[in-house]
Protein backbone atom coordinates (compact mmCIF):
# COMPACT_ATOMS: atom_id res chain seq x y z
CA UNK A 1 0.00 0.00 0.00
CA UNK A 2 2.81 2.42 0.88
CA UNK A 3 4.48 1.73 -2.46
CA UNK A 4 1.22 2.50 -4.27
CA UNK A 5 0.85 5.83 -2.41
CA UNK A 6 4.45 6.75 -3.15
CA UNK A 7 3.93 5.93 -6.83
CA UNK A 8 0.72 7.96 -6.93
CA UNK A 9 2.31 11.01 -5.26
CA UNK A 10 5.44 10.91 -7.43
CA UNK A 11 3.41 10.62 -10.63
CA UNK A 12 1.28 13.57 -9.49
CA UNK A 13 4.42 15.64 -8.91
CA UNK A 14 5.74 14.73 -12.36
CA UNK A 15 2.40 15.64 -13.95
CA UNK A 16 2.25 18.94 -12.07
CA UNK A 17 5.81 19.91 -12.91
CA UNK A 18 5.44 18.96 -16.56
CA UNK A 19 2.30 21.09 -16.68
CA UNK A 20 4.39 24.19 -15.94
CA UNK A 21 5.96 23.90 -19.40
CA UNK A 22 2.89 22.42 -21.10
CA UNK A 23 1.27 25.75 -21.97
CA UNK A 24 4.51 27.03 -23.50
CA UNK A 25 4.96 23.87 -25.57
CA UNK A 26 1.49 24.34 -27.10
CA UNK A 27 2.32 27.84 -28.39
CA UNK A 28 3.08 28.31 -32.10
CA UNK A 29 6.78 28.98 -32.73
CA UNK A 30 6.23 32.69 -33.59
CA UNK A 31 4.68 33.28 -30.16
CA UNK A 32 7.34 31.27 -28.29
CA UNK A 33 9.98 33.67 -29.63
CA UNK A 34 8.18 36.62 -28.02
CA UNK A 35 7.84 34.80 -24.71
CA UNK A 36 11.56 34.01 -24.83
CA UNK A 37 12.28 37.69 -25.49
CA UNK A 38 10.22 38.71 -22.43
CA UNK A 39 11.91 36.07 -20.25
CA UNK A 40 15.36 37.32 -21.32
CA UNK A 41 14.43 40.87 -20.41
CA UNK A 42 12.94 39.77 -17.07
CA UNK A 43 16.03 37.72 -16.19
CA UNK A 44 18.25 40.74 -16.83
CA UNK A 45 16.68 42.61 -13.88
CA UNK A 46 18.75 42.37 -10.71
CA UNK A 47 15.66 42.42 -8.46
CA UNK A 48 14.25 39.20 -9.92
CA UNK A 49 15.10 36.26 -7.64
CA UNK A 50 13.01 33.43 -9.10
CA UNK A 51 12.84 31.60 -12.38
CA UNK A 52 9.72 32.53 -14.35
CA UNK A 53 7.81 30.47 -16.89
CA UNK A 54 5.06 31.16 -19.37
CA UNK A 55 1.68 30.72 -17.65
CA UNK A 56 -1.00 31.51 -20.23
CA UNK A 57 -1.96 33.70 -23.17
CA UNK A 58 -4.48 36.50 -22.84
CA UNK A 59 -4.50 37.81 -26.42
CA UNK A 60 -2.67 36.63 -29.52
CA UNK A 61 -2.84 38.15 -32.97
CA UNK A 62 -0.69 38.25 -36.03
CA UNK A 63 -0.82 39.72 -39.50
CA UNK A 64 1.01 38.37 -42.52
CA UNK A 65 1.03 41.08 -45.20
CA UNK A 66 3.07 38.81 -47.46
CA UNK A 67 6.68 38.30 -48.52
CA UNK A 68 7.39 36.06 -45.46
CA UNK A 69 6.73 38.99 -43.09
CA UNK A 70 4.54 38.64 -40.01
CA UNK A 71 3.66 41.17 -37.31
CA UNK A 72 3.00 39.50 -33.98
CA UNK A 73 1.22 40.80 -30.87
CA UNK A 74 1.07 38.63 -27.75
CA UNK A 75 -0.34 39.52 -24.33
CA UNK A 76 0.42 36.86 -21.72
CA UNK A 77 1.23 36.07 -18.10
CA UNK A 78 4.49 34.79 -16.64
CA UNK A 79 4.46 33.07 -13.26
CA UNK A 80 7.22 32.61 -10.70
CA UNK A 81 8.47 29.11 -10.00
CA UNK A 82 10.14 27.56 -6.98
CA UNK A 83 13.41 27.38 -8.95
CA UNK A 84 16.06 30.08 -8.52
CA UNK A 85 16.78 32.65 -11.22
CA UNK A 86 19.18 31.29 -13.82
CA UNK A 87 17.80 27.75 -13.82
CA UNK A 88 18.64 26.17 -17.17
CA UNK A 89 16.52 23.01 -17.06
CA UNK A 90 13.08 24.10 -15.88
CA UNK A 91 11.34 20.74 -16.32
CA UNK A 92 11.28 20.19 -12.54
CA UNK A 93 10.22 23.76 -11.68
CA UNK A 94 6.82 24.12 -10.07
CA UNK A 95 4.76 27.30 -10.09
CA UNK A 96 4.59 29.37 -6.91
CA UNK A 97 1.23 30.68 -5.79
CA UNK A 98 2.56 33.30 -3.39
CA UNK A 99 3.86 35.76 -6.00
CA UNK A 100 1.90 38.02 -8.37
CA UNK A 101 1.79 37.22 -12.05
CA UNK A 102 3.90 39.22 -14.48
CA UNK A 103 1.71 40.75 -17.19
CA UNK A 104 3.59 41.02 -20.49
CA UNK A 105 2.82 42.39 -23.92
CA UNK A 106 5.21 41.94 -26.81
CA UNK A 107 5.03 42.91 -30.45
CA UNK A 108 7.58 42.41 -33.14
CA UNK A 109 8.10 41.86 -36.84
CA UNK A 110 9.36 38.54 -38.17
CA UNK A 111 10.88 37.81 -41.55
CA UNK A 112 11.07 34.14 -42.49
CA UNK A 113 10.08 33.34 -38.89
CA UNK A 114 13.03 35.22 -37.35
CA UNK A 115 12.52 38.37 -35.26
CA UNK A 116 13.69 41.46 -37.11
CA UNK A 117 15.72 44.16 -35.31
CA UNK A 118 13.84 46.94 -37.14
CA UNK A 119 11.36 48.01 -36.04
CA UNK A 120 12.78 47.27 -32.61
CA UNK A 121 10.78 44.54 -30.82
CA UNK A 122 8.61 45.95 -28.04
CA UNK A 123 8.53 44.16 -24.68
CA UNK A 124 6.58 45.52 -21.72
CA UNK A 125 6.27 43.44 -18.54
CA UNK A 126 4.99 44.55 -15.15
CA UNK A 127 3.64 42.87 -12.02
CA UNK A 128 -0.06 42.42 -12.68
CA UNK A 129 -1.27 44.46 -9.67
CA UNK A 130 0.74 47.47 -10.91
CA UNK A 131 -0.67 47.42 -14.45
CA UNK A 132 -2.79 50.50 -15.15
CA UNK A 133 -5.27 51.27 -17.92
CA UNK A 134 -2.87 53.93 -19.17
CA UNK A 135 -0.12 51.30 -19.53
CA UNK A 136 -2.50 49.02 -21.44
CA UNK A 137 -3.39 51.86 -23.82
CA UNK A 138 0.29 52.76 -24.34
CA UNK A 139 1.10 49.13 -25.17
CA UNK A 140 -1.66 48.86 -27.76
CA UNK A 141 -0.83 52.19 -29.34
CA UNK A 142 2.85 51.30 -29.61
CA UNK A 143 2.14 47.94 -31.23
CA UNK A 144 -0.41 49.40 -33.65
CA UNK A 145 2.07 52.11 -34.65
CA UNK A 146 4.72 49.48 -35.30
CA UNK A 147 2.51 47.81 -37.89
CA UNK A 148 1.46 51.08 -39.52
CA UNK A 149 5.01 52.37 -39.76
CA UNK A 150 5.74 49.52 -42.15
CA UNK A 151 2.52 49.91 -44.10
CA UNK A 152 0.84 46.89 -42.55
CA UNK A 153 -2.68 46.91 -41.13
CA UNK A 154 -3.04 47.21 -37.37
CA UNK A 155 -2.15 44.11 -35.37
CA UNK A 156 -5.19 44.28 -33.18
CA UNK A 157 -7.59 44.43 -36.11
CA UNK A 158 -6.61 40.93 -37.14
CA UNK A 159 -8.63 37.95 -36.10
CA UNK A 160 -5.93 35.96 -34.36
CA UNK A 161 -6.52 32.90 -32.23
CA UNK A 162 -6.65 32.89 -28.47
Amino acid sequence: MAVFLLLLVSSGVLFFSSNAQGAYEKLPENYKKGVDLALEKLDSHAGIQHHFLFFRSITKSDISPGFDVTYVYHHFYLKATKCPKGTVDSTACQFRNDRPLIDCAVCYKTFREEIEQEPKPYVHCVHKPALTEDMKTTRLNHCNTMGYSSGAPTLLASTGTD
